[in-house]
This record gives structure tokens, C-alpha cells and sequence, in this order.
């Protein structure tokens, strides 16, 4: 047991008065004349043990009430396990802030953040005198006690929500470490939280109950600040059509609207940014809005939306989708987008006579006809002989294809090399012109090939098609959400060739169903190869055709979306990022031709701060680490019609706005059996405090033990001197 105040127990000392007042006020004999006195003398002698007994019952009643009291204004307290002590001794503090820009919500005319602002600063003022306090975010960086009190109030008040925050857990987890490092007997831990499920992964859960076990005498205190039903309107991850697009090539945004609270009508709106009339291409954009739409929300409802914007010139494009309005979290009322429109890329496409009836399916897939009529085609497709290609330049292309291939020669498959080394493409489908095994074996052919012929292999059943299985791949992105739907079986491979054990580097990108390789990649150099071992150039109608991969059976675009995305990834399209979370390393890639010595980067915002980066030579490409602040970036060198201009966008990762708490029960489940108090005022916490020091206080039984027993002695003294 301890005491809050034991100075106080001194006032038991007066249990005395009673006992006094007892010895002073004693009844003194009477003398009567009676002639009984035998009978007299007994009853005297009853009387006398009966009005003893009396007062020495209201004596311990009335010693007791006051002794009560005493013991009651000095404030015991019980702890059963732990170690003791009183609210005058120093303490190892860590104060844990939630920091992610869900914090931001706001309530009340102030933001969750604030609230816990406001409640730590209180905090910082009932810590006694030599204290170790420490304050800590969810932001990056180390965790360290501060130097005095006054630093720690500084710290606090200069708090401020980040974009890229870490999960709550794992920042408990660094402060229990350093709560570890104190020499000091009492260590308390203190969570300014709003308690929303993301920050607490499940799978973190193990091993924050093990840090926390191994400082078992260690007080945490979870202040919750967040509410409870929370209202807000909030726009989902932008799904662009792509981030590198050809000229006249549409770009197509969608995204989703979700809401909580009640029913609501939103606004979505899409800007651009463009120069205005009075500014210069190279200085401050204005964002023009160009697109909205109207949403009807119901409570915990998402609806779709989707803006289309065509014939984009060539150049960077950058803009935003926004949520017009406020509600009570406005950092998810907007997502940024970067975009760049490039001319149609080059593809050399090398196939044997007649090169124009091989290359057929290919070219349609890849440069459709109305496409190419209406300069909309991504791809800019040039059709030569195999036998050519020995003596044409592949400077201009970004990637060859071979159709069909024969047999080439070293010098050909030299050449080819050297082009994918430099960082280019090259798709090699294997068919029926690939009868010499042996030149394909050879070292300058397997140089680039995924592995070396063995034989054919003959399925005139029609039972074995593709079958991807990890979609994961950049050339099967346009089947991950249709995973199910996809008609592989409508399209048939009779024949392919089977290719000894892939060598190292290799990877089977698509199998077949029947587990043998059907598309295999293989790095080189700078560059990439993919090896197909079905063509893609055999008419179906012919009765020995390969496969059924162009049409198959009434369907041709699963055909078309592997094609064209086999193509993209060989020209390095889908390689090209234009859209990071915060937090990120940015890499923007540049054009070798239009080189300078440096660029200057314009971060978002009103400020517009500006950086100057140097590229890096090896890969020419800059490299940016600090994206912190949500937005669009520009990157400029040059001047006028001879400069260049890149960019590229930072939104916040939807997780990081969720707002859906976590129940008293899955709170439970997080922390186990390791000791934990909520708290959502100063009163809550100041009681849980109190516990958790000097433990659970005496004070309130005790005063009712007091009033008890003065009331039994009212009661008594009332009876035994009422008169008869």
C-alpha cells in the first residue's frame, strides 16, 4: 500500500479525543437510600456493566470514524503487482504521435492532430521535476529524448502531418526501445492516436506484444483523439490509360468516389495545367478545369468515375482530378497525374518473303489501319525482308520483331546483340522457317535466344493454349482484372518448339498448359529478348497452321492487348514511372540526343521551390529522392524551342486516409495480454495515471466506511441515552 499524502496520516492521532472525552465524561455514582439494598446493589452492579459495554462500543465507533478519516484524506492506494511508487517520482516518458495526414481531419473547429497537441502539452506539465521525455511520430527519422522539457514542448508544437508515414506500430515499437534505454524505475508510453485500423497491420501484432513483454513494468496509455463517426468524401487511386501515350492517342482517367456519413451529392472535376495568356511556357502553370461529373453517394457507397481527353499534343502533360467542396478531410480530395505523348515508336519488323503476308496479324495488332489513318497508332510499324536486315540501320527503332525467323547469320546475330545491349527490344517468334536447329544453337544466336532448340512439338488436338499464371508481369497487365474471363482455350497451339533448360537470367514470363514455355525473357545488356515459341504469322485457315493465336475461335483481342503490351514493355513504355507515392524515389528518364549538364526541378505547391540535379551519365536519368510534399514536379533545362521539360506526380497512398477505427475488441487482440489503458480526456487519463503509479485509491471506501460507522454511532448513541 502507499499513500498520496502520508503527512496526513498524523490526524489518526485523533482517536484520542474520543478516549478524553470518554475518561472525562464517565457517569459518577449516585447515592440512593433504599431498604432493598441487596437488590439495589445488584441492579447497580447490572446497570454498571450494561452502560460500560455501551460506551466502549460508541468509543471504537467513534475512534474508528476518525482514524478512517485520517487514513482517507492521506489517499492510500493498492497496487498488486509491479513496482510502487508516487506521483512525485521522475519518469521515463515517450510520447507517441500519430502524424499521417489522416490526422487532419477536422472536428470541432480543430484538427485531430491539434487535439493531440493540445492533450500532450497538458501532459507535459503534470511530469515531475528531472523527468526523461521523449516525443516521437510516425514520420521518418530516429527516435531520442529530448534535452529538457522545454525542447519537448518546442517539438511538440511544431508537429505536422506527413505523407509518408510508417505504420503506428511500428513507431511503438521504436519507442519502446528507447523507453528500454532509461535507468529511471518508472517508464510510461503515451499514444496520441485517432485509432483508424491502417496504422495497426495485423501482422505487426506479434511482435509489438514481444517488445512490449520484455518490459513488463512499463505503462502504455493509448489517448485516443479521433472520432467516432467520422463524415467524408474521398477520391481512390487514378487509373490511367497509360503514362507514356503516342500522338493522338486518347487518355482515358478513372477513379472511385467513396463515401461515409450520410447521403451526398459530389462534384468531380479535372484540370489541366497549362500556361495562361500572359505566361511564358517555361514559368507558372494555371490549372484549367475541363471535365466534371455528379456523383450520388449513399452512406459507405462508391461510384466510378471516368474523364476522357483525346489528341493530347506531344509533350508533358500534368493535372489533377479533385473533389469540388470541403468535407472533414480534405487531403484525399485530390489526386495528381503526370502523362507524356510521345510520336508513335518505331518497330522494325523482319519477316521472310513475303515479309507483308508473315507480318500481317502483327502489324494489324500493333498499328491497326484506322489507327494509322487517323495518327492514333502507338506503334509506327516498318515491314522489311529477313534478308535485309543484315544491311538496314537499326539506329531509328526502339525494337525488332522476328516473324518467323531463318537462319541468320553471325554477323546478323551480332548486330542484333549490340542493338539490345544499348537498351533497345528485341521479340523473337519461333516457327516453321526455324527447321536448321543447329544455326540457332549456335553461342551468337543463344546469346540472345532463351535457351536452344530440341524439337517440335505436335498437339493436333487442339488441347494446349496459354496459360499465364503469374500476372504480375508488365506484358500481361491488361489481364490482371480479368484474370477469369480470358478465353485462352478459344485459341489453340497445335505446334511449338520445346527448348532445352532456360539458362541463367531466363524467365518463363507464360507458360502453356501443358508446362512447357510458351513466351521466355532474357536480359541483355541494357536491353531485353523475348522468345515466343509459337509464331504469331501461320493463316489459320491453312490446314498445318501453328496455332490459332491471331483469331482463335471468334475472339482476337486477348491476342491484341499480349501483342501490343509485349511491344510496349520492348520499347521500355511500361517501364517509365510518371506517377510515385510519397515518399518514392523518382527516376525520370532522358532523351540521350537532348542531353544538358543540368536540369532544374520546381517542386509543388505556392512556393514553387526549385532544385538544380545533375543527370546521371551512365543511364541518362535523373534521380529524385525528396518527394514528400503531394503534387506535380517539373523538371526544365534549356530555353525556348530548344529546352526540354519533364515532370512527374506524388499522391498519397489511399491506405494512408482510411478512416475506419478499431473496435474495443480488435484492440484487445492487438495488444494480448500486455497491459494497456484508453483514454479520451484529461480525467480518464489523469485516473489511469493515478493506478498505474501509486495504484487503485482507497479513498472513496474509506470515506463510506467513515460515514457507516457515524452512523451506526448516531444511531447507537441515540438508543442507549434516550431516557426511559
Amino acid at each position: 500500500m502507499a499513500f498520496v499524502h502520508p503527512l496526513l496520516l498524523a490526524g489518526s492521532a485523533l482517536v484520542a479525543i474520543p478516549i478524553v472525552l470518554h475518561l472525562i465524561m464517565r457517569r459518577k455514582p449516585r447515592h440512593f437510600e433504599f431498604p432493598a439494598l441487596r437488590f439495589v446493589q445488584g441492579r447497580h452492579d447490572a446497570n454498571r456493566r450494561r452502560l460500560r459495554l455501551r460506551h466502549l462500543i460508541l468509543l471504537a465507533l467513534r475512534a474508528l470514524a476518525i482514524a478512517l478519516l485520517a487514513v482517507a484524506l492521506a489517499r492510500p492506494s493498492v497496487k498488486f503487482s509491479g513496482a510502487l511508487g508516487s506521483q512525485e517520482a521522475p519518469v521515463a516518458a515517450v510520447l507517441v504521435f500519430e502524424t499521417s495526414m489522416r490526422m487532419e481531419y477536422q472536428h470541432e473547429n480543430r484538427t485531430r492532430l491539434e487535439a493531440a497537441q493540445e492533450l500532450a502539452l497538458w501532459l507535459l506539465a503534470q511530469f515531475p521535476g528531472e523527468s526523461q521525455i521523449a516525443v516521437v511520430d510516425t514520420g521518418p527519422g530516429l527516435p531520442a529524448f529530448q534535452v529538457d522539457r522545454g525542447a519537448a514542448k518546442h517539438r511538440i508544437e511544431r508537429l505536422s502531418t506527413v505523407a509518408n508515414s510508417r505504420p503506428l506500430s511500428a513507431t511503438l515499437d521504436d519507442a519502446v526501445e528507447l523507453v528500454r534505454e532509461s535507468d529511471l524505475a518508472r517508464r510510461e508510453i503515451y499514444v496520441l492516436t485517432d485509432v483508424a485500423r491502417v496504422s495497426w497491420p495485423a501482422e505487426s501484432a506479434p511482435r509489438l506484444r514481444d517488445r512490449l513483454a520484455r518490459v513488463p513494468d512499463v505503462g502504455v496509455y493509448l489517448i485516443d483523439v479521433g472520432v467516432d463517426e467520422p463524415v467524408n468524401t474521398a477520391l481512390g487511386e487514378l487509373r490511367l490509360s497509360g503514362q507514356l501515350l503516342s500522338t493522338g492517342s486518347s487518355l482515358r482517367i478513372e477513379t472511385d468516389v467513396s463515401h461515409r456519413g450520410p447521403d451526398a451529392e459530389r462534384t468531380v472535376e479535372l484540370y489541366l495545367l497549362e500556361a495562361g495568356p500572359e505566361e511564358p511556357a517555361e514559368g507558372a502553370r494555371t490549372p484549367q478545369k475541363t471535365r466534371q461529373t455528379t456523383v450520388q453517394l449513399g452512406p459507405d457507397q462508391a461510384e466510378q468515375v471516368r474523364f476522357d481527353i483525346g489528341s493530347l499534343p506531344i509533350g508533358t502533360h500534368q493535372g489533377y482530378v479533385a473533389i469540388a467542396g470541403q468535407d472533414g478531410l480534405a487531403c484525399d480530395d485530390r489526386r495528381f497525374f503526370t502523362v507524356e505523348v510521345k510520336p508513335a515508336w518505331r518497330i522494325l519488323v523482319a519477316a521472310p518473303e513475303p515479309a507483308e503476308r508473315f507480318a500481317l496479324f502483327l502489324t494489324q495488332m500493333l498499328a491497326p489501319e484506322s489507327y494509322r489513318r487517323t495518327g492514333q497508332a502507338a506503334f509506327d510499324c516498318r515491314v522489311i525482308d529477313l534478308e535485309e536486315l543484315a544491311k538496314h540501320s537499326l539506329e531509328p527503332y526502339a525494337a525488332v520483331f522476328l516473324v518467323d525467323p531463318t537462319p541468320l547469320d553471325r554477323d546478323t546475330w551480332g548486330k542484333l546483340g549490340e542493338f539490345v545491349s544499348g537498351g533497345r527490344g528485341l521479340a523473337v517468334f519461333l516457327g516453321r522457317k526455324a527447321g536448321a536447329i543447329a544455326s540457332f544453337n549456335r553461342p551468337e544466336a543463344q546469346r540472345l535466344l532463351a535457351g536452344k532448340l530440341l524439337r517440335q512439338a505436335i498437339r493436333p488436338d487442339g488441347d494446349v493454349h496459354l496459360a499465364p499464371q503469374d500476372l504480375q508481369h508488365p506484358i500481361l497487365a491488361a489481364f490482371r482484372d480479368l484474370s477469369e474471363s480470358v478465353p485462352w482455350q478459344d485459341m489453340p497451339v497445335f505446334r511449338y518448339w520445346q527448348l532445352a533448360k532456360p539458362g541463367p537470367g531466363v524467365d518463363v514470363v507464360v507458360a502453356l498448359n501443358d508446362g512447357r514455355p510458351a513466351i521466355l525473357e532474357r536480359p541483355v545488356g541494357r536491353g531485353r529478348v523475348l522468345t515466343m515459341t509459337t509464331p504469331v504469322s501461320d493463316d489459320p485457315n491453312q490446314p498445318d497452321a501453328w496455332n490459332l493465336l491471331p483469331v482463335g475461335l471468334g475472339q482476337s483481342w486477348p491476342f491484341f492487348y499480349l501483342v501490343n503490351d509485349m511491344a510496349s514493355y520492348l520499347v521500355g513504355s511500361s517501364d517509365q514511372q510518371l506517377n510515385y507515392y510519397a515518399g518514392q524515389a523518382a527516376t525520370v528518364r532522358l532523351d540521350p540526343s537532348r542531353s544538358f549538364r543540368s536540369y532544374v526541378l520546381t517542386a509543388p505547391g505556392a512556393a514553387g521551390v526549385e532544385l538544380r540535379l545533375t543527370p546521371n551519365a551512365q543511364d541518362d536519368s535523373l534521380t529524385i529522392t525528396s518527394t514528400d510534399q503531394l503534387g506535380n514536379y517539373r523538371i526544365r533545362a534549356g530555353g525556348g524551342s530548344s529546352g526540354v521539360e519533364h515532370g512527374f506526380s506524388v499522391n498519397l497512398a489511399r491506405e494512408q486516409t482510411r478512416l475506419e477505427r478499431l473496435s474495443e475488441e480488435e484492440l484487445a487482440d492487438l495488444f494480448g495480454p500486455v497491459p494497456y489503458r484508453v483514454a479520451r480526456d484529461r480525467n480518464q487519463l489523469e485516473g489511469d495515471r493515478s493506478r498505474q503509479r501509486v495504484g487503485r485509491e482507497l479513498f472513496a471506501a474509506l470515506i463510506l466506511l467513515v460515514a457507516i460507522a457515524l452512523g451506526i454511532e448516531h444511531v447507537l448513541a441515540n438508543r442507549f441515552y434516550k431516557k426511559g
